[in-house]
This record gives structure tokens, C-alpha cells and sequence, in this order.
């Protein structure tokens, strides 16, 4: 048999052949002439969809002519009259050669659904037997096939044949009798089926009756293999157990020597301490008025072991009070360096806020000079200048000396009248109730150098609180 790399799917299963009309083949000749390659059409119907791994093979059928309704698969029945029936193959894994099948590329094309195959002469059969196309799916179920057909050269039936007269009747005298023994044999076997039939019923009979006893049977020896295995566990089990009765035993006669041996070595040590008894009562009189001597020396020992307890219990007391102390002062320190910390942050805002008016102070004073120039003064010759102070410059807001240089030199004001500051609220010269009101209600209030935020004097420790969160 001819096989390919691949070996096609296949089952052992029976055939079925309720799906032998999936797949239609057409043209299938009677005979092919051996050495020449076979094609093979075949269409899909409408309820079959083909797959990747389908195939077609070439089967060998046998056939064998008989007027009786055997129970094997009919495949083809003759005009010459009788049955052909089939007694080939059984399974799809009896093929001699095989092809795979081409997918068509739309299945919805009328014309997709014809298609066909081609088996080279070399993978053909080189005998004479009937053979036959079947259609198997990559599941190994055959969903068609063909009629069967024959590897020969041509039919010598097909030769014409010239025959005498007297040839003719001799033929036409042979099949008379011929006819008069088909008669007789159809006789013969319109009995035989009625044979048939009778024994066909018995042996139905026979095999219901056989059914039950086989039945009976399998009861039977499950019930005789249940009682064996349960036997065979009890067996195994009573075994197990005389093995562990021995193994007890052997122990147990082990454990008796082992027990009679240290009986004897127990008789032994007794005698010994009998004899260390006698020697430990004079060792006990020996020890008591040793233990004598011991307790005078144990009263005075205790007698010193209070007075150093009452010495640790003072250290401990002493130990305790500078603990607190200690606590005490490094609270003290945290404190202070906090609060050193707030000063500084103070601190450093106050010197960015004395740089910055010290910068608008040179600003003005440039501005100042720029005005004298422009009016033909000297700076340096004036007799009244703006003091300034390098602490409480931040405080204080810079004036023209001279008054609006634009209003001419003649009406310039005296450094009298430019020292003298008017009350925003009364509009008063020199110093009034409204002005001492504003400075305690300044000196009573904390400004932040930072925020501007202002807080009462009161609350000392919420500002400080307040400047220490810039910090972080």
C-alpha cells in the first residue's frame, strides 16, 4: 500500500453510512486502463462544508453474487439479476492510496462545488479487483463514495463475435436448461429463505436466551470476584496481623531480658547505696555543725547585705533626681535653641528690610542730588540735611530737603518747619494726642517682618509661633 509523508486522518470506528451522500462522485468509469493517470470528479451538497485536512481514497471492495438479503451493506445491484454485496474494507484506515482535497476558495460558487483530483499511474493498484472512490473528512467519517470499478484493459465483451446457426440453437438449447435450473434453484431458494427464516427466529431465540444466561453469568462472577476480594482482604489482612502478633512477640521477649537484666543491675546499685546511706549519715553529722558555722557567718552577711541595699536605694533615688534634672534641662535647651532659631529668622528678616530701605534711601538721596543739580545747589553746601540711622533708618520715610524745587529757591521752607510732621487725623503741626495715641498703639502691636501680619503684644508666643512657621 501507497502512503505519502503525512498519513491522512483516520478512525477504527465502523463505517456509517448515513453520510455517505455529503459529497456526489461523478463520471466514475467501470474500468480504467492500467499505466495511465485517474482523475476524479466529485461535488459537494449544499449540507456539506469541506475542511483543511479531507482526503480521498482508493479502496478495495470484493463482491460476491448471492439471491439472499444478508445483513452486509448493498452497495450496487446489476441488471443480470441477484444481490452484489460488499465484503471489503471496514474501517477508513484500510485505503491504498490517497489524495488530499483542495479547498475552493468560495464555497458559495456554483462552480467552487465541482471539483476533482488526479492519482498518478505509479500510486495506482496494478491487480484486477473492483476498487472505489470514498470522500474522508479530517474527523476519519466517510461522507461519500463511489461505485465500485476495475484496473484492466478493455472489455472483451466489447469484441463482436460471429456464430453458426447451429451454434445459435446448440446456445438457445443451453439456456433452456439453463432456465429450467434457475427455476429449480429459485424453488430450492424460496425454501432455503423459508429455512432461513425459521432458523433465523430460533437463533434469535437462542441468542435472547443466550443474553440472559451471559447475564446470569456476569452477575455471577462479579459476585464471585466481590467474595474473592474480600476474602483476599480479610487474608491479607489476617497476615498483617500475625505478622505484627510475631513482631509483638519478639519485642516483648526482648523488652523481658532487657527488664530481667536491669533487675539484676538495680540489685546491684541497692547494695551500693545502702552502703553510701552509712557514708552520707556521717558526712550529714559532719555538715551540721558545718551548717552551724555557716548560718553565724550568713546572719552577719545579711546584716551588710541591708546596709547595701539601703546605699542602692539611694544611689537609685540620686540616679532618678538627676535623670529629671537632665530631662529638665535638655527641655530648656530645646527651647532655647527654638526660639534661637526664631530670633534669628527675626533677625534676618529685620537686615533684608534694613537692606531694602537703605536702597530706597540711596535712591532718594540720588534723586535728591539730581534735583540740586538741576537747580544749580550744591548738596554738601546746604545747612539741613535729612539725618539718617543705620538702626532706625528702616522706620522712617525720606522728604525733599527744600521743599517742590519746582515753586523756586525763595520759597523754600526753614529745617524748622521741615522737622515739624502734621497729624493725618487733626492736621495739626508738632506732636498731638492723636500722634502719641498711634505710637503705644505701635508699641503694643507685633508686626511680622515677613507677612505683614500684625499681632497684639499679648500674644508674644503666637508670633513667635507665627515667624517659626515661615521657617519651615
Amino acid at each position: 500500500m501507497e502512503k505519502t509523508i503525512e498519513d491522512p486522518p483516520t478512525s477504527a470506528v465502523l463505517l456509517d453510512h448515513c453520510h455517505f451522500s455529503q459529497v456526489i462522485f461523478n463520471s466514475v468509469e467501470k474500468f480504467y486502463i492500467p499505466g495511465g493517470d485517474v482523475t476524479c470528479r466529485y461535488t459537494f451538497t449544499q449540507h456539506f462544508i469541506p475542511r483543511q485536512k479531507d482526503w480521498i481514497g482508493i479502496f478495495r471492495v470484493m463482491f460476491f453474487h448471492c439471491s439472499l438479503n444478508w445483513t452486509i451493506q448493498l452497495l450496487i445491484t446489476p441488471d443480470t439479476g441477484g444481490i452484489w454485496h460488499q465484503v471489503g474494507w471496514k474501517t477508513v484506515r484500510e485505503y491504498y492510496t490517497f489524495m488530499w482535497v483542495t479547498l475552493p476558495i468560495d464555497l458559495n460558487n456554483k462552480s467552487a462545488k465541482q471539483q476533482e483530483v488526479q492519482f498518478k499511474a505509479y500510486y495506482l493498484p496494478k491487480d484486477d479487483e473492483y476498487y472505489q472512490f470514498c470522500y474522508v473528512d479530517q474527523d476519519g467519517v466517510v461522507r461519500g463514495a463511489s461505485i465500485p470499478f476495475q484496473f484492466r484493459p478493455e472489455n472483451e465483451e466489447d469484441i463482436l463475435v460471429v456464430t453458426t446457426q447451429g451454434e445459435v440453437e446448440e446456445i438457445e438449447q443451453h439456456n433452456k436448461e439453463l432456465c429450467k435450473e434457475n427455476q429449480e434453484l429459485k424453488d430450492s431458494c424460496v425454501s432455503l429463505q423459508k429455512q432461513n427464516s425459521d432458523m433465523q427466529a430460533e437463533l434469535q431465540k437462542k441468542q435472547e436466551e443466550l443474553e440472559t444466561l451471559q447475564s446470569i453469568n456476569k452477575k455471577l462472577e462479579l459476585k464471585v470476584k466481590e467474595q474473592k476480594d474480600y476474602w483476599e482482604t480479610e487474608l491479607l489482612q489476617l497476615k498483617e496481623q500475625n505478622q505484627k502478633m510475631s513482631s509483638e512477640n519478639e519485642k516483648m521477649g526482648i523488652r523481658v531480658d532487657q527488664l530481667q537484666a536491669q533487675l539484676s543491675t538495680q540489685e546491684k546499685e541497692m547494695e551500693k547505696l545502702v552502703q553510701g546511706d552509712q557514708d552520707k549519715t556521717e558526712q550529714l553529722e559532719h555538715l551540721k555543725k558545718e551548717n552551724g558555722h555557716l548560718f553565724l557567718s550568713l546572719t552577719e552577711q545579711r546584716k551588710d547585705q541591708k546596709k547595701l541595699e539601703q546605699t542602692v536605694e539611694e544611689m537609685k533615688q540620686n540616679e532618678t533626681t538627676a535623670m529629671k534634672k537632665q530631662q529638665e534641662l535638655m527641655d530648656e535647651n530645646f527651647d532655647l535653641s527654638r526660639r534661637l532659631s526664631e530670633k534669628k529668622l527675626i533677625c534676618n528678616a529685620l537686615q533684608r528690610e534694613k537692606e531694602r530701605l537703605e536702597g530706597e534711601n540711596d535712591l532718594l538721596k540720588r534723586e535728591n542730588s539730581r534735583l540740586l543739580s538741576y537747580m544749580g545747589l550744591d548738596f554738601n553746601s546746604l545747612p539741613y540735611q535729612v539725618p539718617t540711622s543705620d538702626e532706625g533708618g528702616a522706620g522712617q520715610n525720606p522728604g525733599l530737603v527744600y521743599g517742590n524745587p519746582y515753586s523756586g529757591i525763595q520759597e523754600s521752607s526753614s529745617p524748622s518747619q521741615l522737622s515739624i510732621k502734621k497729624c493725618p487725623i487733626c492736621k495739626a503741626d508738632g506732636i498731638c494726642d492723636h500722634t502719641l495715641e498711634q505710637q503705644q498703639m505701635q508699641a503694643l502691636c507685633l508686626n511680622c517682618p515677613i507677612c505683614d501680619k500684625i499681632f497684639p503684644a499679648t500674644e508674644k508666643q503666637i508670633f513667635e509661633d507665627h515667624v517659626f512657621c515661615h521657617s519651615l
